[in-house]
């Protein structure tokens, strides 16, 4: 029998929110008294709902006055709470933008910058962890990985549900994610069961978040324009939470329906979010609802960071005073409120231009090396930008950037498993600008094609088509050299084609050059192991096992198995094991490990525990089917590698394996399919002698 393969490790994840726009009548200047607001005295344990709905426009709902969505649920929500028609986001990628809902603060005073690399402090109090304090049950159920409890929003909740499915597909780059109404079911079923005390519920939806694959019958409805389509389908889904509360079934509860960001869909150039902060990503939608809250539309300026106050204000628990925003339950201030917002992923990990901002009475700075300053009332679509013209403005409102927030800390460290999620979202992922002074050259605006070049690589990946993946890849690179996802995605692209020396010789040709050159290291040690260069992965992948970070050391017991050092290989996997039992790639290369050392029941039981956690691991079901062979016999085999190429039809030995098996049990209709898959579809380079094989075998079955 073949020993199974050790694959490269390449699937990814990402992200969230909810948006409206729409005009109050009788409230242009934002004015409206406090007893127009809150009609009754706070004070009572009211509950709490929080939605966010992750990548949602403010202008893609029905409530906003788009007529080609249908979403009822929302719309009824809205009409009988306050929609607050100004409201706006201070980072336009989910954690740092979460973060910024639940703990009231701004970016630069919590210190979660990107998506990667960075978590919430234990020294920053959250919405949950002061409810929890006041008596409250506490739970959240979050929709995809980028909110994952390992950068600590779960403090606070006495639930922190996160059970989408883990571990890795090596033939896809999809994150991991969970769909609405499976968010829904378990929070809706935690809220009945807390009944009779007072609950805080968060309800995180990433539907939204490309790419847009809506589920029937939103696909076929929404055919030509599917982004909608998510938008609907995550209405449908919010129903049985929100019509439970809206039609009086539960006790009062103040609900608040926002999102993390909204999507550029085509604006200025971007096509999802991350790289600007025009108004498409933004704006968000905002709405409360509940006992105490009268009904309308606000247009006074709203932000993130007042959501924490309005809550606390609303049940009269006193917020931390050094938040920075206040509740819009209240008589808004006399003086008009900055909004301070930032988008720094392309800085922190491409080393472009960081970008930073201020709205402020309906002017908004941006400020890059090619500055600009809009007039949002006049200009809603940021098309004339008055940087130029309206100096005393300019320098007002450069003046307001926060000190704190000029220089944003480095990074933390980021595993290859959080790359590869992230990477498959579209976002760059690095560790760390490599400088401080930055020209028009850096400047994101002029480097849009760059980034519709790596989104282009992204998508052509997916679709397997490898060669044109590597070719645009190495286009990037000899267009920007600095960028290590360039030369990643061109590696990643190459060992897909098989050409493994190509892959460690373009990994090579980064290093001191770009940006994460750590991360680079990372994938030159996945690379060396792979083209068989064992003994040299296990020295390029030890230093940084010793962070700890679970996909290195999931990597290097792998190398250190191919090195012939099984023993060390297992440790280093119980080790990891020991850390997190709920990591399924961690129990795949154990399983894998301990069947190179002859035991298979040990084997057995560590990748059944990993299929548990994930059954769309198609190395994980190919080396079962060795163990089983083993310990049971050739049927039982059978049905495990049948799983694996079903699931990737480049698990080529579960094909081989297939086909022997079958011939030896009298099966020549599934030995004849399996072989001749085999050898219609397996690189010569490494199955010349197999494929020789499998022909001969073909013909003496009749193939």
């Amino acid at each position: 029998m073949r020993r199974p393969l050790a694959a490269s490790l390449i699937v990814l994840v990402a992200l969230g929110a909810a948006a409206c726009r729409q005009r109050p009548a009788g409230e242009g200047d934002g004015g409206a008294l406090a007893s127009d607001i809150a009609s009754e005295r706070p004070g009572e344990a009211v509950d709490v709902i929080l939605v966010t709905i992750d990548t949602l426009r403010a202008d893609s709902l029905g409530f906003s006055g788009n007529a080609d969505v249908s979403t009822p649920v929302l719309d009824r929500l809205a009409a009988a709470g306050r929609v607050y028609t100004k409201a706006h986001a201070h980072n336009v990628v989910t954690l740092p933008s979460h973060v910024n809902i639940l703990t009231g603060r701004y970016p630069y005073q919590h210190g979660v910058r990107d998506n990667s690399g960075f978590t919430v402090p234990e020294s920053v109090p959250t919405l949950a962890s002061v409810l929890k304090q006041a008596g409250y049950a506490t739970g959240a159920f979050v929709g995809a990985y980028p909110l994952d409890a390992r950068y600590g929003l779960g403090r606070g909740f006495d639930v922190y549900d996160d059970d989408y499915p883990r571990g890795s597909n090596p033939s896809e780059f999809v994150i991991a994610e969970r769909r609405g109404d499976q968010v829904i079911a378990p929070a809706l079923a935690w809220w009945r069961s807390q009944a009779g005390k007072p609950r805080f519920l968060w309800v995180h939806l990433y539907d939204p978040h490309a790419s847009y694959d809506p589920p029937e019958p939103f696909k076929s409805r929404f055919a030509a324009k599917p982004y909608l389509g998510e938008v609907a389908a995550t209405d449908s889904f919010l129903a049985p939470l929100l019509e439970t509360v809206l039609e009086g079934k539960e006790t009062p509860a103040l609900v608040v329906v926002t999102s993390d960001h909204g999507e550029g869909l085509g604006d200025h150039g971007e096509l999802t979010h991350g790289l600007f902060a025009y108004e498409a990503t933004l704006h968000v939608p905002l709405v409360v609802w509940g006992p105490g809250v009268s009904p309308g539309r606000d247009d006074r300026p709203a932000r993130h960071v007042d959501i924490v106050p309005t809550v606390l204000g609303r049940l009269g628990i006193d917020p931390p005073e050094e938040l920075p925003g206040h509740s819009l339950l209240e008589a808004p201030p006399s003086e008009p409120e900055d909004s301070y917002f930032e988008a720094l992923s392309t800085n922190l990990n491409r080393g472009w231009a960081p970008l930073r901002g201020v709205i402020r009475s309906g002017k908004k700075w941006i400020e890059l090396p090619i500055p600009e300053l809009y007039d949002l009332p006049a200009d809603p679509g940021e098309k004339k930008n008055l940087a130029d013209g309206e100096r005393r403005t300019v320098a007002a409102l450069r003046s307001a950037l926060p000190e704190e927030a000029v220089w944003p800390p480095r990074k933390g460290n980021v595993s290859p498993e959080e790359e590869r999620r992230l990477r498959s979202l579209g976002y760059s992922v690095g560790s760390g600008p490599a400088k401080t002074v930055y020209t028009p050259e850096d400047d994101p605006k002029n480097l849009i094609g760059i980034d519709l070049k790596l989104h282009q690589v992204v998508d052509l990946y997916s679709r397997s088509s490898y060669e044109e993946a590597a070719r645009l890849a190495r286009e990037v690179i000899a267009e920007r050299p600095e960028l290590a996802e360039a030369y990643e995605h061109a590696a990643l692209s190459l060992r897909q084609l098989e050409r493994h020396a190509e892959a460690v010789e373009v990994l090579r040709s980064g290093q001191g050059k770009v940006v994460a050159d750590e991360l680079l290291r990372r994938h030159l040690g996945l690379a060396l192991s792979e083209a068989g260069q064992a003994a040299e992965a296990v020295e390029v992948l030890r230093p940084f096992a010793e962070t700890g970070d679970p996909a290195t050391l999931a990597a290097l017991g792998i190398a250190l198995s191919d090195a012939g050092r099984h023993a060390e290989g297992e440790q280093v996997l119980r080790k990891l094991l020991a850390q997190d039992g709920s990591d399924p790639k961690a129990h795949e290369n154990l399983g894998i490990v301990l069947l190179r050392m002859s035991r298979a029941a040990e084997a057995r039981d560590h990748l059944q525990k990993a299929l548990a956690l994930n059954d769309r691991l198609p190395i994980a079901w190919n080396t079962l089917g060795v163990a089983l062979y083993q310990l049971q016999g050739p049927e039982a085999a059978l049905g495990a590698w049948r799983k694996a190429y079903e699931l990737d039809p480049r698990q080529y030995d579960a094909l081989y394996n297939t086909g022997l098996v079958a011939a030896s049990l009298g099966r020549r209709d599934e030995a004849r399919s399996a072989l001749a898959q085999f050898t219609r579809t397996a690189p010569p380079q490494r199955f010349e002698a197999d494929i020789r094989k499998a022909q001969a075998l073909l013909r003496e079955i009749g193939g």
